[in-house]
């Protein structure tokens, strides 16, 4: 099975990191806050009658494995059902910003390997996946865990990002070996996706200071020397765990890279009295990834998108907006293969970064929080229609 060329694709929000709030340590579980576990075969229906096939999919991996290696795969087998009866194609996903409770944090290596363990019982299980996104956005991850103190391991240094980085980089490079050995299958990617743009020239270095740091897990994926602003994880990270990463580094056969590109991922580095507009934050994007595929050189998607960072009204001229500069990637020979709206429904406490986990909705779905198709679903559905012949 091949990636589409060109895929239309939506996601559901299954996000469920810790955050401290309120004094106490909180689960955040965005299947929870949309029910869409009760009501999973009408949400899969919803997304199907779009014409979508590609679909980004994931049951958390603590509910998976409630004990260190016994694994309940009641969820799994209902979610994979449910694509088979409504014709959905799943990216699965098996990490997504959270762990099992038994493992203390992505900074400490041993989930590592309790990953592994989880990957291989996977493959032993289902024989039809073909496309995986093993680690949702590993950079995220750790910036959020390590980095700003706001998720699970809650650290806030240089060191713990980089250790952090380094861990999630190497169990999604574990699992893609996996995957390699067992099947023809796919790493089909998602990571936050930063587009640094300096106000000035004064700026710029600001911007790519930035771009050093947001791009580190992609030098660490594919085996490229590290800018000169972040050298300094040799000197941070454990040498057994770099040189494991090293050895797995750099796949190139059946990987298409993920662009998290959102308008909120357009980052003005300095001052300018007005916001940037729909079509700066495009161009903005267009650049980003002429310079991105001309370092790293792998086909990659828009792997998310929504309105996030704009008004919900908005959403179909961001939309229209994107495709635009994704047929242009495509017309000038860039490897592009479509994009991927995340998600179907409306999504809890984004406004915070999951920090503030009290069920205030974030409406970037394509069906609001009540199931009702919002504008931009029918110009999603459209551009599937369009689209039909490339999405194989």
């Amino acid at each position: 099975m091949q990636f589409p060329p060109f895929a239309v694709a939506c996601g559901e929000e299954a996000s469920d990191p810790l955050v401290l709030h309120d004094g106490g340590v909180v689960r955040v579980d965005e299947l929870a806050g949309s029910g869409h576990l009760d009501r999973l075969d009408e949400d899969l229906a919803d997304v199907a009658s779009l014409g979508v096939r590609i679909w980004r999919y994931g049951m958390p991996w603590r509910l998976t494995e409630p004990e260190p290696g016994a694994y309940d795969w009641t969820l799994w087998d209902r979610a994979l059902d449910a694509c088979d009866r409504h014709g959905l194609v799943p990216v699965v996903d098996l990490c997504h910003f959270g762990l099992p409770d038994h493992h203390p944090g992505f900074c400490d290596p041993a989930w590592v390997e309790g990953f592994r363990r989880y990957v291989d019982a996977f493959l032993d299980r289902y024989r039809e996946p073909m496309f995986f996104t093993p680690v949702n956005e590993p950079m995220i991850t750790a910036s959020c865990s390590g980095l700003l103190g706001m998720w699970n391991d809650r650290r806030a240094s240089r060191q713990d990002f980089f250790r952090a980085l380094a861990h999630v980089t190497l169990a999604n490079l574990e699992a893609i070996r996996r995957i390699e050995a067992d099947r023809s299958g796919w790493w089909i990617g998602a990571e936050g996706f930063g587009c640094e743009v300096a106000a000035t020239p004064e700026d710029e270095p600001a911007a790519e200071e930035a771009r050093a740091l947001g791009q580190l897990v992609w030098d660490l994926h594919f085996g490229v020397e590290q800018r000169p602003q972040v050298a300094d994880v040799a000197d941070l990270v454990d040498d057994a765990v770099l040189d494991r990463i090293r050895s797995l580094a750099g796949p190139t056969d059946r990987v298409v890279a993920g662009h998290d590109l959102y308008p909120v991922s357009v980052n003005l580095h300095g001052e300018r009295e007005e916001p940037l507009t729909i079509e700066e934050r495009v161009a903005a994007y267009d650049r980003e990834a002429r310079a991105w595929f001309e370092r790293y050189r792998r086909p990659f998607w828009v792997a998310e998108t929504s309105n996030l960072g704009l008004a919900v009204d908005e959403g179909p001229e961001w939309l229209h907006r994107l495709v635009g500069c994704i047929d242009g990637l495509r017309t000038d020979g860039l490897p592009v293969h479509g994009l991927c709206w995340y998600s179907r429904g409306d999504q809890y406490d984004w406004q915070t970064m999951l920090t503030v986990p009290v069920g205030e909705v974030t409406e970037v779905g394509l069906f609001d929080e009540e199931r009702r198709p919002r504008p931009v679903a029918a110009a999603y559905a459209r551009l599937a229609a369009e689209r039909q012949p490339m999405m194989g």
